[in-house]
């Protein structure tokens, strides 16, 4: 049982530390991103560790739908922050206002 405890803090841990990433860093967007994409990874994790210890599948699944999307998400992100970057030159969030219609 212990294990299962420690495991269980590992990822709230983990899911802690990128939404502090996520609140703290405003002005680098990557970083933002990747604490978004830490996100997704602590809790299909979880749904996967839990998975296993309660012998279900749906949870494994569910991952793989996060997860995918996920990758989907960040794959966008990423266009659109090289197409900013090009006609910026920079990376900044505070300048993304100036994106608006």
């Amino acid at each position: 049982m212990n294990f299962y405890l420690s495991t269980t803090f590992t990822f709230s841990i983990l899911f802690i530390l990128s939404i502090f990433g996520m609140i703290l860093n405003k002005k680098n967007i990557l970083i933002m991103l990747m604490s978004l994409e830490m996100m997704f990874l602590s809790i299909s994790f979880s749904f996967i560790f839990f998975s296993v210890y309660l012998d279900d599948l749906i949870g494994q699944l569910f991952s793989i739908s996060i997860l995918t999307v996920a990758a989907s998400e960040s794959a966008i992100g990423l266009a659109i922050l090289v197409i900013y970057y090009r006609i910026r030159n920079t990376i900044s969030v505070e300048l993304m206002s100036l994106m608006k219609g």
